[in-house]
């Protein structure tokens, strides 16, 4: 996955969580993308476990559960996080 492709899922989940996203047509313009690119980076984030609606009266995506879509790599809570290289 590029890093153009993370920043827009980054944006994507902002946008759902503030409930201001728009129509899907809307939300492509704000992330500078096509519709068609729009549905397959929802339909990854859905298959990534992210409960996302939408909403057709307010015209927004908004997530069914409380909670945030997150990439990258989280220690657990009983390790200790590497020290820094020398």
């Amino acid at each position: 996955m590029t890093r153009l492709a993370i920043s827009n899922l980054q944006k994507m989940d902002e946008l759902i969580l503030r409930r201001c996203t728009g129509s899907p047509a809307a939300m492509a313009l704000k992330l500078d993308i096509s519709q068609t690119t729009l549905f397959a980076y929802l339909s990854i984030m859905k298959r990534l476990g992210a409960p996302i609606r939408y909403n057709k009266y307010k015209k927004t995506y908004y997530y069914e559960e409380d909670g945030c879509f997150k990439l990258g790599f989280c220690y657990s809570a009983t390790k200790e996080e590497p020290a820094d290289p020398p």
